[in-house]
């Protein structure tokens, strides 16, 4: 018998499982390569980001410092001439005394290279550093009085730390007094700036090796994972979708035995009642008839008649409300002015809707929503709200379709929006079609509630063929 190359039979199982280990492996090979290669790139441009703002953050200081000695001088330079030696020993003076932190100092240079001002460093006072250069041989005195000539300008350069004695990396803002030919500017060093980059340099270092240390340990996991995975796949898809079906069942029931509660509620308020007024005027009829009294049963007739007819209003009123016919007839426009309409004679509460027409119409999903919130929200006022009148305005924009209730009445507590049975049903018949749906609401005697439902632009149909202008209508 010939004898397979395998010891033993793979299931399909497990067939699957290998199938996606070896891609799997191959793509974190990949994704390894280059996360090594974005990892040092990202994190250049993390550090860059880092000293960058750091920087700024000192810049903004130092320019800070300037202008206020600047307006601490401002009234002596600007009355003094231009060799008014007395103004610039005043102004000397102020420089001098403006000293913060332990370092921070003024210093002002003449455009010939003397330094006329330095607190901290006393020695530099009344001499010449014209080509001072810096450890590295950058210019110093030079291009401050460059910058100043300029008018101002930024400058980083190697110099003793006051407090330290030790040389460190310095930032100076310098602006130019061109009356005086002054070169006046202040510094900050930025040793702690650079400290603080090489720490976060350091740490994200650190984070990429254990990234790579993380991508090993969940490669391993991936792999044993994959094989568990597929040997339980079909059972868990199976169990899965059976629930999902008993569920989408069991709402459906709920929803049918919602609707059921509802129409049964109306025919017991409504035409249960209106029916037994028919069967008492008819039965009093009846007994008036038999004892001969024919002109006294007229009045009972007449009045089982007319609830007959209320009857059969309140029978269409409630067909009308499971599937208004003028919705599909003529759209949502129109079957919310007749529901507005219904309602205000109904109810008696002053009740207007406006909207205009559509360039775009709604689809079918979209238009039975807004009816039925429309239904709801009426419903809500006409039960809780106390209002005395309500408006109701829908209108399309570049974003999609709006529809805004609102009423005169009591308001609505913060915490009940959302408790109600109603409201839930308005904010999931909402969230299925992607919109939004706000209550703006507040206590008081006539506060208002607001709700405001949004849909978005996807559904909203193609424009319809232009129609003469005597044809349009509010169809949406």
């Amino acid at each position: 018998m010939r004898q397979s190359g395998f010891p033993f039979r793979l299931s399909y199982a497990q067939k699957l499982s290998l199938i996606a280990a070896i891609p799997l492996v191959i793509a974190v090979a990949a994704i390894a390569a280059l996360v090594a290669y974005e990892a040092r790139a990202a994190t250049e441009r993390e550090i860059k980001t880092l000293e960058e703002q750091l920087l700024q953050a000192k810049m903004a200081e130092l320019r800070n410092y300037v202008t206020q000695a600047r307006n601490g001088f401002a009234h002596i330079y600007g009355r003094a001439a231009p060799d008014d030696a007395q103004a610039k020993d005043q102004v000397s003076q102020v420089l001098s005394a403006m000293i913060y932190g332990q370092d921070g100092f003024f210093f002002v240079y003449d455009y010939d290279g003397n330094n006329l001002v330095s607190p901290r460093q006393t020695e530099f006072i009344n001499r010449n550093w014209e080509g001072l250069t810096d450890i590295n041989g950058t210019p110093v005195v030079d291009e401050f009085i460059r910058l100043a000539r300029q008018g101002a300008g930024w400058h980083s350069f190697m110099w003793e730390k006051p407090s330290t004695g030790e040389e460190a990396m310095m930032v100076a803002y310098v602006v130019g007094l061109q009356d005086w030919q002054w070169a006046v500017g202040t510094g900050i060093f930025i040793d702690d700036v650079l400290a603080t980059v090489a720490s976060a340099r350091a740490e994200v270092e650190a984070r990429t090796r254990r990234a790579f240390l993380y991508i090993g340990a969940i490669v391993l996991m991936a792999l044993l994972m994959v094989f568990v995975s597929g040997m339980v796949l079909n059972i868990r898809e199976r169990r899965l979708a059976d629930a999902k079906l008993k569920g989408l069942t069991q709402r459906v029931f709920d929803a049918q035995e919602e609707e059921r509660g509802r129409v049964a509620r109306e025919l017991h308020d409504g035409i249960s009642q209106i029916l037994v007024g028919v069967r008492y005027a008819l039965d009093n009829a009846r007994r008036r008839l038999m004892r001969g009294d024919g002109d006294a049963a007229a009045a009972p007739l007449e009045k089982g008649l007319d609830n007959l007819s209320s009857a059969i209003t309140e029978v269409r009123r409630i067909s009308r409300d499971l599937r208004p016919g003028v919705l599909d007839d003529l759209g949502l426009g129109p079957a919310l002015k007749t529901l507005t309409d219904d309602f205000s004679e109904r109810t008696g509460i002053e009740t207007g809707f406006s909207t205009v027409v559509f360039r775009n119409r709604l689809d079918q999903d979209s238009k039975i929503a807004l009816y039925r919130i429309a239904q709801e929200a009426l419903t809500n006022i006409e039960r809780h709200s106390g209002a005395t009148s309500v408006s109701i305005d829908l209108r399309g924009h570049k974003k999609g379709a709006t529809m805004r209730i609102a009423d005169n009445g009591r308001g609505l507590p913060q915490d009940k929006r959302g408790a109600g049975l109603g409201l839930r049903n308005m904010q999931e018949r909402i969230e299925q079609l992607d919109g939004s749906l706000r209550i703006l609401s507040s206590r008081g005697p006539r506060s208002g509630t607001v709700i405001e439902i949004d849909l978005p632009l996807s559904h909203l149909l193609p424009p319809e063929e232009e129609v003469p202008p005597k044809q349009k209508s509010v169809n949406t």
